[in-house]
């Protein structure tokens, strides 16, 4: 990907899109700035399974995926599961939107794997992380988008 689109590029698309689809999806506004996670956090990750050789992650706080589980289901009461499974839901969109924001500048068709959902942090084998950019939440929660490439 890096010889596709410059970093800085990539970051703007990654950056935007997270940005937009977190607020339109759950209500969430996220501002770029480091913020220490909680004890409680959870990571999202899928892998792109074609285009592209690299995969997104989102390690945050376990309470801005309850807010955004709760946002998506209208309720305020919420079990571990719905908080996994609309998380990957959420992130499912959130990846969808970028490679279709991605194939807009590129021309490179892609498409992600299924999300997967991990509690504490999740950190692919076999790739290194390129960049990561930090947030947080307009509750002041911690949230960190990393970008991985392949060691080759």
């Amino acid at each position: 990907m890096d010889t596709v689109l410059s970093e800085e590029k990539l970051w703007d698309v990654f950056d935007q899109v997270t940005r937009e689809i977190t607020e339109k999806v759950g209500g969430i506004r996220l501002h770029e700035g480091d913020i220490s996670l909680n004890e409680d956090f959870c990571t999202v990750h899928a892998a792109f399974a074609r285009g592209f050789h690299s995969s997104l992650s989102l390690c945050a706080d376990t309470s801005m995926f309850t807010r955004l589980t709760q946002s998506m289901l209208q309720e305020e009461e919420v079990t571990a599961q719905d908080v996994e499974d609309f998380t990957k839901e959420y992130f499912n969109v959130l990846c969808g939107h970028i490679a279709s924001r991605l194939f807009q500048t590129t021309k490179v068709a892609s498409r992600f794997g299924i999300p997967q959902f991990y509690t504490g942090h999740y950190r692919p084998e076999n790739q290194k992380e390129q960049f990561t950019i930090c947030y947080f939440s307009d509750k002041n929660e911690g949230a960190r988008l990393s970008h991985y490439t392949s060691e080759e």
